[in-house]
């Protein structure tokens, strides 16, 4: 039991978290790296890159609904997880620690959460998946008929289609993240100083 608990935190708990972790420190480096060097400003437009990446993440999202057709599913994940991060971390350096914009600073929290919320779709999802599939491998191998094995796993199946609606959350959180993030955008234009 002991090694059961320790692989499931050492394959999907730890993961998790490091992603997490990876994204801020990774975020505070490049930021120290700035001010270091004393190209603070360049922080102040890192925000338009890392919302061209985001958006760019979005293909995922458009073949999954089928508004693209080209494309393989399992690269533009793949694509969509990696641009998403990078724009993130774009984003973390271009907020900075400036205390000052409000709406800003909502935008960069949605974003965190909705970030949280893809990578715990993605580890949830894909440990559902594992189980599910390692579970019928071993009632197959035991020689049952897939019958008796569409019967044995159904609760765990049922299971799997209930963590396959966690996009039910995390399409919200997503609207959230873009209407506060364009809100920003907005606000900037208006408010700006353009001389």
């Amino acid at each position: 039991m002991n090694g059961a608990r320790a692989s499931l935190l050492s394959r999907e708990v730890i993961p998790f978290y490091l992603s997490l972790a990876a994204l801020g420190g990774a975020a505070l480096a490049l930021d120290a790296l700035l001010h270091l060097s004393g190209a603070v400003w360049i922080g102040r437009y890192l925000g338009i890159p890392g919302v061209l990446l985001i958006i760019a993440s979005s293909g995922y999202s458009l073949r999954k609904h089928k508004l693209i057709r080209s494309g393989k599913p399992a690269s533009l994940l793949r694509w969509h997880e990696r641009l998403a991060w990078a724009g993130s971390l774009l984003i973390l350096v271009h907020a900075g620690i400036h205390f000052n914009a409000i709406l800003a600073w909502l935008a960069v929290w949605a974003m965190l959460i909705n970030v949280a919320s893809g990578l715990t779709g993605k580890f949830l999802l894909g440990r559902s998946r594992k189980r599910l599939d390692a579970t019928r491998a071993g009632l197959r191998a035991q020689g049952m008929s897939p019958e008796e094995v569409e019967e044995l796993t159904h609760w765990d199946s049922l299971t799997f289609d209930a963590v396959k609606q966690w996009r039910v959350v995390h399409l919200p959180i997503t609207l959230a993240f873009t209407v506060l993030a364009l809100a920003h955008i907005i606000a900037i234009f208006l408010f700006w100083g353009w001389k």
